[in-house]
């Protein structure tokens, strides 16, 4: 596994999504305030390339801000159409700094 460096973890807003640019690729990143965990994503909705990272987060769920797509970020995985799907990938913390493995997806 091969973890890069995205964000610091103090920049990634709680409850919602953060935007992060990293070797090309346009991700979207979820902090929770409930537990510790953070979750990373392609930032394009598979439908129309809506903007994840913008979306409206409803627990473990994020919202397609363009046609309202529901996605779990704990599968990537569409609510309502699960032939659809976003790229997940590992992440790990250390020392306040997200990194993913972006050459693993799930």
């Amino acid at each position: 596994m091969a973890f890069i460096r995205l964000i610091e973890l103090d920049r990634c807003a709680v409850g919602r999504g953060t935007f992060v640019e990293c070797d090309g690729r346009e991700l979207a990143v979820f902090r929770f305030a409930d537990r510790p965990e953070v979750l990373v994503i392609d930032n394009a909705c598979p439908h129309a390339s809506g903007n994840l990272s913008g979306g409206e987060v409803r627990g473990r769920v994020v919202i397609c801000p363009w046609h309202d797509w529901a996605f779990d970020l704990t599968s990537g995985t569409c609510v309502d159409a699960p032939g659809a799907r976003v790229l997940r990938y590992a992440v790990e913390l250390r020392d306040g700094v997200v990194f993913a493995d972006l050459d693993a997806p799930t």
